[in-house]
């Protein structure tokens, strides 16, 4: 029989699928799900193909992809603090896709991917920038925290800038939302997210070094600022590309880690990584189905609840630890 700490997951994650489908309005039973994919006239084919399955696979991905870039931040600073939201990189993409929201900027939404990696490369290049005087990590996630606060200042005034219909596509970059996934976003992410799953895989040796120690890495011949460039290279794509159509999934990237290193906790980088990846796709579709479903017929912001699951399972995560 497989140990519970595999199998809970993988029955977390099949619920999950499984109530993205068939919740809402229309309920549709899971046995039913074949038929309704397969008579392309009715209401419920619409519903389940062009409104649920979208939602729901881009939130697995985003899910996974913002729970790896968090473990990718961790590992390389050394510090189970070091998430996107505390880096400048989630607030990075969230500003530089807005802009061209409410500006009107002349770049395709087939782009916004691309802007939202730019972002959050810029974002997270200047907190390292700016963190080159710190000498401990927890010197380098202060800065990265005012960073990201200056940052966000920069998003609110180009929400004053912006008119009462675009306060709609822009709150979704303030606080995260699937609302109004369509098959168009997804074709349009999917590229991004397989070009990061090699580049994730190309870190695994330097994350392992980096784990040693700047000192150690360094007597290794291991260009420890080089490598941690290209691991914020890296955490910066992946973020980049769900902030573009979804805005920033907050906190999924700090507690996803703890909990896989919780469930191994003798492993490393490799290890942690495909724990990280299902334990953030499951957090981050639990928390659709309740922001869709709790106050339905209003859909409540995916951020919001993302947050304060975050925040508590994080903060008790890490006290059990210290324990």
């Amino acid at each position: 029989m497989p140990p519970l700490h595999l199998v809970l997951p993988a029955a977390a994650l099949v619920l999950l699928v499984l109530s993205g489908l068939c919740l809402g309005t229309p309920v549709i039973a899971p046995q039913r799900i074949p038929a309704v994919l397969s008579d392309h006239a009715s209401l419920e084919y619409v519903v389940l193909w062009e409104l649920r399955l979208p939602r729901l696979l881009l939130g697995l991905l985003g899910g996974a992809a913002v729970a790896v870039a968090g473990l990718l931040l961790q590992e390389a600073l050394r510090n189970p603090l070091a998430v996107p939201e505390l880096l400048g990189v989630s607030s990075g993409a969230a500003v530089a896709v807005a802009a061209c929201v409410v500006w009107a900027l002349p770049v395709s939404p087939a782009l916004h991917p691309l802007v939202g990696l730019a972002g959050a490369a810029a974002g997270g290049a200047l907190t390292l920038a700016a963190a080159r005087a710190a000498r401990t990590a927890g010197g380098v996630l202060l800065i990265g925290s005012a960073v990201t606060a200056a940052v966000q200042s920069l998003l609110f005034a180009i929400m004053a800038t912006a008119d009462r219909l675009q306060y709609d596509l822009l709150f979704r970059y303030l606080v995260g939302s699937l609302n109004g996934i369509l098959w168009d976003q997804v074709s349009r992410t999917l590229p991004w997210f397989a070009l990061a799953v090699p580049l994730v895989l190309l870190t695994l040796p330097a994350l392992g070094l980096l784990r040693l120690g700047d000192e150690a890495a360094t007597s290794l011949g291991v260009g420890v600022g080089t490598a941690r460039t290209g691991v914020l290279a890296v955490a910066a794509l992946l973020v980049g590309a769900v902030t573009g159509p979804c805005g920033p999934i907050a906190w999924v990237g700090f507690v996803a880690p703890l909990l896989a290193r919780r469930v191994r906790p003798d492993g490393d980088a490799r290890t942690w990584m495909l724990w990280t990846a299902v334990l953030g796709a499951v957090i981050t579709t639990a928390a659709d189905q309740v922001a869709r479903l709790a106050l339905a017929p209003v859909e409540t912001p995916l951020g919001a609840w993302t947050v304060l699951v975050g925040v508590l399972a994080g903060a008790a995560l890490l006290r059990g630890g210290a324990r």
